[in-house]
């Protein structure tokens, strides 16, 4: 099962060596996420970071960045819905119905379903799911190895995301609402929880 971390939505002193660290410590995909930040502050945190892990990279804005940074790809979502033109590579999708899922998850490396749980970062975000809809979902082959997550994502809820047969778990809160010193740790441990 693949854990994909999400940055959070504002920048923040030291995020550059967090971020670091998190790619030494095993994260294979992180998705850049800062809504109504200008290209300029995205292109600056891309350029702490050590050119070696461009490729783990998935951005949300500012597309032309995925080029002149050799990232993995891009995310598209509300803000930002389309394909630029011309661009070929890796795409994902953020999604809130398992229609949308349905619809769109063929012409993506992934999607992103949220929200399975009560999110922990956005208040009030509750989950949009019961547990009988997620086991149908994965019964008639909605949900599968190409749908993420994402929504209140803890080490506890890991093995049952598994076994309704997700592909893998986005995080936000749950990793970076912690102190700074523990985000690596805490990553770790995520990892360990489930046995990949």
């Amino acid at each position: 099962m693949k854990l994909i971390v999400i940055t959070t939505p504002c920048f923040f002193e030291g995020e550059a060596k967090e971020i670091t660290s998190l790619f030494r410590a095993g994260l294979e995909v992180l998705h850049l996420r800062k809504p109504g930040a200008s290209a300029e502050e995205t292109e600056h945190l891309l350029r702490q970071l050590p050119e070696q892990y461009m490729q783990r990279i998935v951005i949300h804005e500012h597309f032309h960045l995925a080029s002149v940074f050799n990232l993995r790809g891009i995310h598209l979502n509300r803000r930002s819905p389309d394909v630029p033109h011309g661009y070929v590579g890796h795409v994902s999708l953020s999604c809130h119905s398992l229609n949308e899922v349905a619809k769109y998850k063929s012409a993506c490396d992934y999607v992103f379903l949220s929200p399975i749980f009560d999110s922990i970062s956005k208040e009030g975000y509750a989950s949009a799911f019961s547990h009988r809809e997620l086991c149908e979902a994965r019964k008639v082959g909605i949900i599968d190895s190409k749908v993420m997550a994402l929504g209140g994502i803890t080490a506890g809820c890991l093995r049952k995301i598994e076994a309704l047969g997700f592909g893998g778990a986005a995080l936000l809160g749950d990793i970076w609402n912690r102190e700074k010193s523990d985000v690596v740790s805490h990553f770790l441990e995520l990892r360990q929880s489930y046995n990949p």
